[in-house]
């Protein structure tokens, strides 16, 4: 097999990573296969299977015996699975692997063991995000006309393609190229708003309008009626992380408080009412994994800089975090940040139990105590891992081309005996 001139061995398929100790298992059966965003759910209910995206297809892969099945051959997007039916919703029509959020398609669901695809929902304009809790509502966002955010042909090894260039005309980097493409991007203005789609009538309903990028849907996982999203664009610039209930006013979760200050990669906790962020303080040099609950109790873990990871997740029992590090080129400039990691939680505790008097409106604060569980220096980061635990928290899937081209691995939460 051959890629960019270079000859590609067949991954290894069962392995010890000699750095860390941890086992890591090849998932997939044919390159080209990766599993979804870390904040969509890919794991059906039972823990049984992981649904994946690939050249041929939709797959399903069962975790206990690693066996691939097409479920949905053709190029369509898988878009999650319901926590409740284990159903994979997914979409086809115009634009149906592109960004375009003014385009239109239709929504299906598929048992993960196949079967008869069935229509729930056309969607006449714009893209869906997420399904709440009870898989009552999906949760969509349109904009007015269509903004093209890549340039050229996407390299099927990674995520984006960005390009710009500098003030002398100079190709700028890619982590640079992207910031300027998300700047001009936010400041089109481009009206856009969040809609509802009933699954059961197909009613469509317009919850929220703005000329604000609108972006990273998400319904809570088990509060039918909440949801978050965000206003996308160079972190520094935007308020960035907003939560919402049907029938109210959407809600800043985070203001900052410097010049530089960003959160983002926002995502629900297993509470589904904790909203959990990437916080830095500022940009670049201070490092914290945050949270904020719906009263408003605020959580802020420490980071040292090679810790800093892309994306963060949460296990199924909400006591541990992983991390999927990232290279030296982006925002934390990490020397050594190229790991996914295993992070346990440690508050700092009150001086002889004795606590200010107005310490539940202040941020309690606590460090994160890293475990390496992969070395990824193989990796090439404009793909990102997003890393996220199957249901029984004993393994944490992410996706990789540590070895060439695209595949869909997991490593084993427990360091191997011996």
């Amino acid at each position: 097999m051959l890629c960019c001139g270079h000859s590609l061995a067949a991954p290894p398929v069962d392995w010890l990573d000699p750095d860390t100790g941890h086992r890591v298992v090849r998932l997939s059966s044919e390159a080209g296969t990766r599993s979804l965003y870390f904040h969509q759910n890919s794991v059906t209910p039972d823990g049984r299977f992981v649904i994946v995206d690939s050249d041929r297809g939709i797959k399903a892969i069962e975790l206990a015996t690693r066996k691939n099945t097409l479920v949905v051959p053709g190029r369509f997007r898988t878009l999650f699975v319901g926590r409740k039916t284990g159903l994979i919703y997914y979409s086809a029509g115009t634009a149906t692997t592109g960004a375009d959020p003014s385009a239109g398609r239709e929504i299906f669901t598929v048992k993960p063991s196949g079967g008869k695809p069935k229509k729930i929902a056309t969607v006449e304009r714009g893209t869906i995000g997420s399904v709440n809790a009870d898989e009552t509502l999906l949760l969509g966002v349109y904009a007015e006309r269509e903004w093209q955010l890549e340039q050229g042909p996407r390299d099927p090894r990674f995520d984006a393609n960005y390009q710009a260039t500098d003030k002398d005309g100079k190709p700028l980097s890619f982590a640079e190229a992207k910031e300027v493409r998300l700047l001009q991007r936010e400041q089109a203005r481009i009206p856009m708003a969040l809609f509802t789609i009933d699954t059961r009538t197909g009613e469509r309903k317009i919850i929220h309008e703005s000329t604000d990028w609108l972006n990273h849907l998400q319904f809570s996982p088990t509060v039918p009626d909440e949801l978050m999203f965000c206003h996308e664009g160079p972190w520094h610039r935007v308020d960035r992380i907003w939560r919402k209930k049907l029938g109210g006013k959407p809600q800043l979760v985070y203001k900052r408080a410097m010049n530089m200050e960003i959160a983002g990669h926002e995502f629900f906790d297993v509470d589904g009412r904790t909203i959990w962020y990437d916080l830095q303080t500022p940009r670049g040099e201070d490092f914290w994994l945050a949270s904020s609950t719906s009263e408003g109790r605020r959580t802020w873990y420490h980071l040292e800089r090679d810790m800093w990871s892309v994306h963060f997740n949460i296990s199924p029992d909400g006591r541990l975090f992983s991390g999927d590090g990232g290279d030296e080129e982006m925002v934390a400039h990490a020397k050594n940040g190229k790991w996914l990691y295993l992070f346990r939680p440690r508050m700092i505790p009150d001086v002889a139990g004795i606590s200010a008097p107005n310490s539940e409106s202040l941020i309690h604060p606590g460090t994160l105590a890293p475990e390496k569980l992969v070395n990824m220096k193989a990796h090439d980061y404009r793909l990102e891992p997003n890393m996220f635990f199957t249901i029984d928290g004993k393994w944490i899937i992410f996706r990789s081309n540590m070895h060439g081209e695209v595949h869909t691995y997991m490593v084993e939460v427990a360091k191997a005996a011996g």
